[in-house]
């Protein structure tokens, strides 16, 4: 049986890619690949290239797709050598690392449709709710998580289940760096205060807006009053005036009355003339209900030079 001439030239061209895919595939695993690895040990730096895999799925599409198949990575090669033909020159490049602000566009649509999270839920509009609850997701929610702790007992499932994704996400990532960092504390040597400062930039904006249990609220109370503690011992010309606010306040919340006497006396030490020197002392002696001290510490705030913000003037005003 012989073949006609235009099967004999079929079979030729089917045979012919076949040894070009097969050339093709030997050369790349047992030459390029090598070769190429090899030069990427010895310089220990990173260079691309095609892995076994890739010239083994080549050599399955030049098979299934004769002379096209080829031809496609041929050509693809031809044009990376004319395009890419030498390296590019990044001497004059100047790579800024000055952080540029972007100003966005506003969108007045959804501006205009934006309702706090509270009125949201107090109206339990479901549809109003969650575009409120998506909104808020979408950006920087971690100084608004006591609001949405609001959303939990609403009577949207669909909201409750957002505001319990973002909660149990946000506190679990705080214990695990509380946590981590404390370790760090305990481990260190006298003289480092990194972990310290850390913890007092990190922990008030969640602890301020008593998102957890009492139990575990005393509890990070006490590791940032600890954490102030060893930072005081350590470098007490290091401790900032917010910091000494924060620790005063947070303690004084957890009812823990000595611990906020002791810091109320620290900041009144270090910063005699800033006003939270005054308010932090006044709210403890409040809380305590010694009227001796809160009157004489007024009448301190009132002789004094120091600038009062609108809060303390109506509290002069009403005790006056």
């Amino acid at each position: 049986m012989t073949l006609a001439a235009d099967e004999r030239i079929f079979l030729m061209i089917l045979l012919g890619n076949l040894a070009v895919a097969l050339i093709y595939l030997l050369a790349g695993v047992l030459l390029f690949v090598p070769v190429h690895a090899a030069a990427r040990d010895k310089e220990e730096s990173e260079i691309l290239y095609d892995n076994r895999r890739t010239y083994l799925l080549r050599f399955l599409v030049m098979i299934l797709c004769p002379v096209i198949g080829p031809l496609f990575f041929f050509m693809g090669h031809v044009f990376y050598l004319i395009v890419f033909w030498r390296e590019v020159d990044l001497a004059d490049v100047i790579f800024s690392k000055e952080r540029v602000r972007t100003h966005m566009k506003a969108d007045e649509e959804r501006e205009r449709n934006i309702i706090p999270l509270e009125e949201a839920i107090l109206v339990n509009e479901k549809k109003d709710l969650r575009m409120v609850m998506m909104n808020v997701i979408k950006e920087d929610f971690r100084n608004c998580l006591s609001s949405i702790t609001l959303a939990l007992d609403s009577g949207d499932s669909e909201a409750s289940h957002y505001a319990a994704a973002v909660l149990s996400d946000e506190l679990n990532k705080f214990r695990i760096y509380v946590q981590r960092l404390w370790k760090q504390i305990r481990e260190e040597d006298g003289e480092q205060t990194e972990c310290e400062e850390m913890l007092l930039d990190y922990m008030d904006d969640l602890l301020k807006q008593h998102i957890f249990s009492a139990h575990e609220q005393r509890k990070f109370v006490g590791i940032l009053a600890e954490a102030g503690e060893s930072l005081y011992e350590k470098a007490p010309d290091r401790f900032k005036l917010v910091w000494y606010e924060e620790v005063c306040l947070r303690t004084l919340e957890a009812k823990d009355f000595a611990a906020a006497e002791k810091w109320c006396g620290r900041l009144a030490l270090h910063f005699p003339e800033e006003l939270p020197a005054y308010t932090c002392r006044l709210k403890l002696y409040f809380a305590r209900q010694d009227r001796s001290a809160f009157f004489e510490t007024l009448d301190l705030l009132k002789k004094s030079s120091v600038v009062i913000d609108n809060e303390t003037l109506e509290l002069i005003r009403i005790f006056s």
